[in-house]
């Protein structure tokens, strides 16, 4: 098991990740075994949150986590203000996010994959790919 600390300085989370390849499948065990030592208090988590520069997250959706690689946002309705924590930050904070989303990405396998997403995990997507952009609640 490779569970990595998490990242908790702003200048490092602040800037924008890199495209993923098949080089960095080893990040993914990480991602992995890192969301699931700490899933009493985090249902998602990007890359730069355990160190890597790289476009990946992983999403908890219940009964499985979903990583997503290089993920696109292809569409969003339904813009709403609600409050976010994240596990690299103290506290929580306002923030706008969408109903329905649509992100295309790779999967573990680097094939191409597109989802619609709502609700709760739609909102935790639109948190992670945040962090890709560097940006920080």
């Amino acid at each position: 098991m490779a569970v990595k600390p998490i990242v908790r300085d702003v200048m490092f989370l602040g800037q924008k990740s890199e495209p993923a390849n098949a080089m960095d499948g080893a990040i993914i065990k990480d991602l992995q075994d890192t969301l699931a030592a700490n899933q009493q208090r985090c249902v998602g988590m990007a890359a730069n949150m355990i160190g890597y520069k790289k476009r990946m997250i992983i999403v908890s959706i219940g009964f499985a986590n979903i990583v997503m690689i290089n993920p696109v946002l292809k569409s969003k309705v339904g813009p709403y203000e609600t409050q976010e924590g994240c596990l690299s930050l103290d506290g929580v904070r306002k923030t706008t996010r969408y109903k329905e989303i649509e992100v295309e990405y790779q999967d573990t396998n680097f094939k191409k994959q597109t989802q619609k997403l709502t609700g709760h995990v739609a909102q935790i997507v639109q948190h992670e790919m945040d962090h890709l952009e560097g940006i920080i609640i």
